[in-house]
């Protein structure tokens, strides 16, 4: 799971940072966490980027309903961009001359994808839009 959410900042670029680098602690210390960053356009300094990667959609819906998360994140991600944000991984290519990794027919795409929002549907296990799979 792929999660990529775009902020404008014309305000202070310091605070900003500083918000976000809290936001990407706290997300990294809940389970499932894989990785995360946070960048600016090189072309548009207002225009500042949060990407953090999941082992599953509900690793990701489960970090977002907790406690640490409610403060310091969820705060920074309700202000971004409104656009989709959570994005289901089909296709990696690990590293320099590695091979694409072909996740075809391998959807993690939960059941429920087209009604949850931010922070909702929380929960240990959430099915999966493909039979036999889930999360």
């Amino acid at each position: 799971m792929l999660v990529v959410t775009r902020h404008r900042e014309t305000a202070d670029p310091e605070e900003f940072l500083t918000r976000a680098e809290t936001a990407l602690t706290v997300l990294a210390g809940r389970p499932g966490y894989v990785s995360g960053a946070i960048g600016r356009a090189a072309d548009d300094p207002e225009l500042w980027l949060l990407t953090t990667r999941w082992v599953d959609v509900g690793a990701y819906r489960r970090a977002l309903s907790a406690y640490e998360v409610k403060v310091h994140a969820v705060p920074l991600l309700s202000t971004a961009v409104d656009e989709p944000t959570a994005f289901e991984v089909l296709s990696e290519v690990v590293g320099a001359g590695e091979p694409a990794q072909p996740l075809r027919g391998r959807s993690d795409l939960a059941s429920d994808a087209g009604s949850v929002g931010l922070g909702s549907a929380a929960a240990p296990a959430v099915r999966s839009d493909l039979p036999g799979r889930s999360a």
